[in-house]
C-alpha cells in the first residue's frame, strides 16, 4: 500500500497518526517526522523498498548516521522516531512486526543546563526599572518565573483566576495540559500585588483579559514579548542567561537547599523523574568547581598523579 505513496504523503499520514493515535506533543511529532524523512530519503538513495526493510537495514542506517557525525543524543532521537514509525507501519500492515524495537538506544550524555547563582539572579532582577507600569509588570513576571520555576509558555498563559495571593499559590497549566499547584515566595507576592493592584489595571483599562501578564496594549503578553524584555535586562545586567535559565536555577537552588527530588519534580511538572535528576548533576558539577577553587593545590596534585 505505502509503496505507491510519495514520501510527503507517508510523512503526512505518520504525523497525523502521532498526534491522534499516539497522542504525542506537536513538537515531538514534528521532530519524529523530520527524523523519519531522513530515513526515507536514505532508503530512496539506497533503492530499498519500505516493505523490504528489516532489522539489518535499520542497523545499517544507524551506523551510517553515526559515520555522518551524528551525536548520541541525535541517534537516540532517531531510534525513538523509528520505533514510532515502525509501530505505525505495523498497524498499517506494511511491516509484520516493529523491527525498530530491536534497536538499542544509546545512552546519550545530556548537556548540563546553565544555572545562575542566587546573586546573579538578584543582579538580573535588580536592573528592572519599576517607575512605570511595564517595569512593575516585568518585575512581577520574572520574579514569578524564578520563584515558581515556570516555563515561558506557562507564564504567558497564567490566568488571573489561578493566582491566589493570600495563599501564595498559583495553578499552572503545563505540558500536555497537565495542571499543578506551585507556591511562590514573599518577594513574588509583593511584586505581584503591586502589579495586579495598580500597573495591570492601568495597562488593561476597560478590557476583559483573562491572562495575568499583558503588553502595553493591554493584550495577553506573548512568549516572544517575554523573551524580548528578558533580553533587554540581560544586556543591562551583564548576566548572560535565557528566560529558561531562571527555571533551571529555581530547580538547582531548591535541591541545593535540601529539597527532595520528588518534590522538585512535582513543582517543575516533570512527567519523568529522570528529567529532574539532571539538576542533581548540575549541583555536583558546582561542588566540583568549588572544590577546585578552594583546594587548587589538591587538584593540581591529583592532575599530576594522573599524568
Amino acid at each position: 500500500m505505502a509503496e505507491k505513496l510519495s514520501i510527503p504523503v507517508i510523512l503526512s499520514r505518520f504525523y497525523t497518526d502521532l498526534l491522534l493515535v499516539e497522542r504525542r506533543a506537536r513538537k515531538t511529532a514534528e521532530t519524529y517526522r523530520l527524523s523519519v524523512n531522513e530515513f526515507l530519503d536514505w532508503c530512496v538513495e539506497k533503492r530499498i523498498k519500505l516493505s523490504s526493510v528489516n532489522v539489518q537495514t535499520l542497523l545499517y542506517y544507524i551506523v551510517w548516521r553515526k559515520t555522518e557525525g551524528c551525536t548520541e543524543l541525535t541517534l537516540a532521537k532517531d531510534i525513538s522516531a523509528l520505533r514510532s514509525f515502525g509501530s505505525y507501519l505495523e498497524r498499517q500492515g506494511l511491516w509484520s512486526e516493529n523491527y525498530a524495537l530491536m534497536l538499542d538506544r544509546p545512552k546519550a550524555a545530556r548537556p548540563l543546563p546553565r544555572v545562575l547563582t542566587v546573586n546573579q539572579v538578584e543582579k538580573l532582577l535588580s536592573v528592572i526599572d519599576t517607575s512605570d507600569p511595564l517595569g512593575i509588570r516585568d518585575a512581577a513576571l520574572f520574579e514569578l518565573i524564578y520563584s515558581c520555576g515556570l516555563r515561558i509558555s506557562e507564564a504567558s498563559g497564567l490566568l488571573v483566576q489561578n493566582v491566589h495571593l493570600n495563599e501564595q499559590l498559583i495553578l499552572v497549566r503545563g505540558k500536555g495540559d497537565k495542571e499543578r499547584i506551585v507556591p511562590f515566595g514573599v518577594q513574588a507576592k509583593e511584586k505581584l500585588t503591586a502589579y495586579l493592584d495598580d500597573a495591570r489595571p492601568a495597562l488593561v483599562g476597560k478590557k476583559a483579559v483573562a491572562e495575568v501578564f499583558v503588553n502595553y496594549k493591554g493584550e495577553p503578553m506573548s512568549r516572544k514579548g517575554i523573551w524580548k524584555r528578558f533580553q533587554d535586562y540581560e544586556s543591562l545586567s551583564g548576566v548572560h542567561a535565557k528566560v529558561h535559565t531562571l527555571r533551571h536555577s529555581f530547580a538547582t537552588h531548591l535541591l541545593s537547599g535540601g529539597a527532595d527530588l520528588r518534590s522538585v519534580q512535582e513543582l517543575l511538572g516533570h512527567a519523568d523523574l529522570s528529567t529532574t535528576q539532571i539538576y542533581t548533576h548540575v549541583d555536583d558539577e558546582q561542588l566540583r568547581r568549588n572544590h577546585e577553587k578552594f583546594f587548587p593545590g589538591h587538584t593540581a596534585a591529583s592532575d599530576k598523579n594522573k599524568g
